[in-house]
């Protein structure tokens, strides 16, 4: 990367290592990386899929810096006859649809689906580059458009202004980051495996019995009109989205226990539960309990609950509360259905404590982002 007066920045960061004082040098993405977007093979091409090229989707990306493998594969002829690029191993893997802004390194070659717009580093430090596209979220969002998905295009990604340090003092910020994002790595796996232990049970004890009742007899289903562009960092009451709290509002949709179920994305079918004031975005629905129906009990029966056959769609796949609402779960006992809700929430609420300290690390990342970039 070139070096010279015209391209240097006057202000430092609020945080520094002592053994560095230099300028830090202005920038484009363009000049650091290559963007390269995605695609997704004719899913109605049963050849395209289940090789061994990772395809990654936005929901899969974010949690951790890394990620290995996807949860689809695609084969060579899927590859060769979509937009699908097959990118090298440390791309960053930088959501451009929906959750805008998301990123993680890829630790294998890989392709991805349409809502991507990845970084190939050319001179910059891989995981400085990394880090610093986070620190650009909200130029991302300010950049994007749509009506029913925010959209950044590859062009405004490679305009975007950035400040960049010698070489030296990137690899220094990257790896005290890099510490942080190991122990987050760490939690997550332990989060992991409570979720694993939970979805078990749940499908155990749920399942104990002859389905009984429709689920549209004890649940009913809400919409919501909210765009994910009309939610901010301010506000009195949650917003959640596809990856859960995504930021805060002045209107709620709905006060009290009510389960929140993805329906359109990658993460179709994905629950949790709350027992407040909140708002969702247009890309869940929120179901509430009918008279005398145990929404706590309903919330695991769900949670154990195959949506495959009700997913429609090709590209984005969806799910309907018209269809899956027709389906039969068993509804036991009060006996049985407290002893069961309470047993799973109570390993819930571990699962919680984990999820709080991530939430912590990420504070303190976050926080870090803040000051040691310009």
């Amino acid at each position: 990367m070139a070096d010279n007066n015209e391209n240097k920045v006057l202000n430092v960061p609020h945080l520094r290592f002592p053994e560095f004082s230099g300028e830090w040098n202005k920038y484009t993405i363009n000049d650091l990386a290559t963007v390269v977007g995605g695609g997704t093979p004719d899913t109605t091409v049963k050849s395209y899929w289940g090789g061994d090229i990772q395809w990654f989707t936005p929901s899969e990306i974010g949690k951790n810096k890394y990620v290995d493998f996807s949860k689809r594969t695609i084969t060579r002829d899927g590859l060769d006859n979509s937009s699908a690029k097959l990118l090298p191993l440390h791309t960053i893997l930088l959501s451009s649809r929906a959750t805008v802004g998301e990123c993680s390194i890829a630790s294998n070659e890989c392709t991805t689906n349409q809502g991507f717009q990845s970084l190939i580093a050319k001179q910059c430090n891989i995981d400085f580059l990394y880090y610093l596209i986070q620190t650009k979220k909200k130029d991302l969002i300010r950049n994007a458009c749509g009506s029913t998905f925010l959209e950044i295009s590859a062009n405004e990604i490679r305009k975007i202004k950035v400040a960049v340090p010698v070489q030296n003092e990137q690899e220094q910020i990257a790896k005290l980051l890099s510490l942080i994002d190991e122990r987050i790595a760490t939690q997550n796996k332990i989060i992991e495996k409570l979720q694993s232990l939970i979805k078990g049970l749940a499908a155990q004890l749920t399942h104990s019995g002859t389905p009984n009742i429709r689920l549209c007899d004890c649940l009913e289903c809400h919409s919501s009109t909210l765009q994910e562009n009309c939610v901010s960092v301010t506000g009195s009451y949650p917003v959640y989205g596809a990856t859960g709290l995504i930021g805060y509002t002045n209107n709620y949709a709905y006060n009290g226990e009510s389960i929140l179920i993805v329906k359109d994305g990658s993460g179709v079918g994905s629950l949790s539960y709350v027992n407040d004031h909140f708002s969702v975005i247009g890309t869940l629905n929120y179901l509430t309990a009918k008279e005398n129906y145990s929404i706590l009990y309903l919330y695991y029966a769900l949670m154990a609950f195959n949506f495959t056959p009700y997913i429609t769609g090709m590209a984005i796949p969806h799910i309907y509360f018209k269809d899956y609402g027709k389906a039969k779960l068993f509804y036991p006992s009060i006996e049985k259905r407290i002893r069961i809700a309470s047993l799973l929430h109570n390993i819930e609420q571990k699962l919680v404590v984990e999820q709080n300290l991530v939430i912590s690390l990420s504070a303190q990342k976050s926080y870090l982002l803040r000051m040691l970039f310009i």
